[in-house]
């Protein structure tokens, strides 16, 4: 499992809103690479997310 920071998710683009669109299509990213790593992305079959502030 890799370590990520809070400013590899949180990447800051060409607008101000973009963190938004950035950060969680990185998360997922992140999270779809360990899953392919770890030999189990062919075997997901459903993934829900829960977002909390």
């Amino acid at each position: 499992h890799a370590v990520v920071s809070t400013f590899d998710i949180f990447l800051i683009g060409i607008v101000p809103s973009s963190s938004h669109i950035v950060g969680p299509m990185r998360a997922a990213k992140f999270f779809a690479s360990d899953l392919k790593r770890a030999g189990a992305l062919g075997k997901v079959k459903c993934l829900e997310v829960a977002l909390c502030d």
